[in-house]
């Protein structure tokens, strides 16, 4: 069962098709990670990690950042020897096994097609509220889907409580923005469109200027009492359920800088990509969690960022229905609403402090640029699906592509409904949360399979070697499972659940149907009905490899 090993010759033949040219340096590989980091988690999870964590949740950007960054430097050396479709999946298949291989494909469904869902519904709650501030009422019955989480809450034996009842009152039933961002982008994946390069760095730009202009208006208001008392929620403990603290805040924000594996999937089109990958690679996340540190900063210092709890002084888990209706009673006491209740945080903070007009605008940032982030996700997951497919272990009809504009448009359409549908009930954390544990097992995996081949393979060429592996790769390990038993237990649940169906899906269908086990091992070539260039994406997007 371990020895079907897919030949890292075969695969590296495909790079060596591909023959792409080495034009990217330092300073465009960086640009390259901003671009995909920051867009998602400083947006969407501030508020999350807020109610978490309260003001710890500055820690919490920093643990998840180092962990992202050994990661990151173990996912390189692999991105640069292997530069080809598939990511990790590919990666886990020629050094480990099938099996293997297998699962992190199916783990990288939550990272991927849970992660896109996640992000819809988070430009769903900013262009909402744009929608709101210009004057226009949008109903909360099709915003959201507290009100059917409270029914299914309760449908599950939960007692009611004023928070819950207040939440089956006011809450929506289903999230129809994010649905229709969805619905946009799969047809877009499927006709096909082209990344421009100039645009995405413009509006790498107008990201940055965003967060700038929200740093530079709210520090000067800071008050130092609003970090009083800073780890409301502690440390977290590991092995506690609830996912709080700052653990379990670090856990959810690790979604913030899922992203940067733009640049090590760019290791092949690299100069130097021996000095120039790390430089991108770690120069992005610095600048990133930089930029991520300011902006909370800014906000906590404004106006505070301490949990809310419920009547018997316990703090309410986000992303609850009891949370909901808690924020909604705060709002129709006439205080001001707190930051960890907030759908659209920093529109949120701005506006507080008398700077409405600049609040929706960072707003419309958002709106901008969420979108291509959802793409990026998709089409990430389309693309190793299509791999998978193409190796046998999923259904063939899978990687078929569209007569006319030469696209997998089946495993895209079956990819945009299901992310759909999980956009449409659930709340951003719930998602980047499920999304996590399939991410955080990956990245494990990249790790170890790192280590494997510097013990089998030490002779193979590695444009990119990660310095001082042997402490680099067992950090990315331990913080990989330490972030994973942070987080929430139903979030801790979903990965052995998804597994054990992957499992059943795996024996019963694909391992029979393997091209690897039929001996059926041919070099991999590009699908010349897709060809690799243009990538599918929009105007200002990032493509995934």
């Amino acid at each position: 069962m371990l020895g079907r090993v897919k030949p890292l010759d075969a695969i590296l033949a495909t790079a060596e098709k591909r023959a792409l040219h080495r034009t990217l340096g330092p300073v465009q590989l960086t640009l390259l990670g901003i671009g995909a980091v920051i867009g998602t988690g400083i947006f969407v999870l501030t508020s999350e990690a807020a109610q978490k964590a309260g003001p710890g949740m500055l820690l919490s950007f920093v643990v998840a950042g180092s962990v992202c960054a050994v990661a990151a430097l173990c996912y390189a050396e692999l991105a640069s020897m292997v530069p080809v479709s598939g990511s990790a999946y590919t990666y886990t298949y020629a050094v480990v096994g099938e099996i293997f291989a297998w699962m992190v494909g199916w783990a990288l469904i939550l990272e991927y097609a849970v992660g896109a869902s996640a992000v819809a519904v988070g430009w769903s709650n900013h262009a909402v509220g744009l929608i709101n501030g210009l004057g226009f009422h949008f109903p909360a019955v099709i915003s959201n889907a507290d009100g059917l989480l409270a029914h299914v809450q309760l449908a599950l034996g939960a007692a009611h409580s004023e928070d819950l009842d207040k939440a089956l009152k006011i809450g929506g039933w289903i999230n129809v923005p994010a649905i229709i961002v969805t619905a946009v982008v799969t047809w877009l994946l499927v006709i096909g469109t082209t990344e421009s390069a100039r645009f995405n760095a413009v509006l790498v730009v107008v990201k940055i200027t965003a967060l700038t202009a929200f740093v530079a208006l709210t520090l000067p208001v800071l008050d130092a009492e609003n970090f009083n008392p800073f780890l409301p929620t502690g440390i977290g403990n590991p092995l506690d359920s609830s996912g709080l603290g700052v653990l379990g805040a670090a856990a959810s924000i690790f979604f913030a800088y899922v992203g940067f594996d733009a640049v090590s999937t760019a290791a092949e089109e690299t100069k130097n990509p021996q000095r120039n990958v790390p430089i991108g690679l770690i120069g992005s996340l610095l600048i990133c969690t930089a930029f991520y540190l300011l902006v909370a900063s800014g906000a906590i210092g404004a106006i505070g960022a301490q949990p809310v709890v419920n009547a018997a002084g316990r703090v309410l888990l986000p992303g609850t229905p009891e949370l909901a209706g808690r924020c909604a009673a705060i709002v129709q006491s006439g205080a001001i609403e707190p930051l960890v209740c907030s759908r659209e945080a920093l529109v949120h903070v701005l506006q507080a402090i008398d700077w409405p007009l600049i609040g929706r605008l960072v707003g419309l940032a958002a709106v901008v640029a969420l979108p291509s982030v959802v793409l990026m996700m998709m089409f990430g997951q389309t693309r190793i699906f299509f791999t998978m497919a193409r190796d046998g272990l999923l259904p063939e009809k899978l990687a078929s592509v569209h007569p006319k504009h030469r696209t997998p448009h089946v495993v895209t359409v079956v990819t945009g409904i299901a992310a759909a549908f999980a956009a449409a009930v659930l709340p951003v954390g719930r998602l980047a949360d499920y999304s996590n544990a399939g991410t955080l097992f990956a990245f494990m995996m990249v790790a170890i399979s790192v280590m494997v081949l510097r013990r089998t393979n030490p002779n193979r060429a590695r444009p990119f070697r990660a310095p001082f592996l042997w402490v680099i790769a067992p950090l990315a390990i331990i913080g990989c499972v330490t972030l994973y038993l942070s987080l929430p237990l139903t979030a801790k649940l979903v990965l052995p659940v998804w597994g054990v169906v992957g499992l059943v899906v795996y024996f019963g269908y694909s391992r029979n149907r393997s091209h690897v086990g039929r001996g059926m091992v041919e070099v991999p070539e590009l699908d010349p009905d897709i060809p690799p260039q243009p990538v599918p994406s929009l105007p200002g997007g990032t493509a995934l490899d």
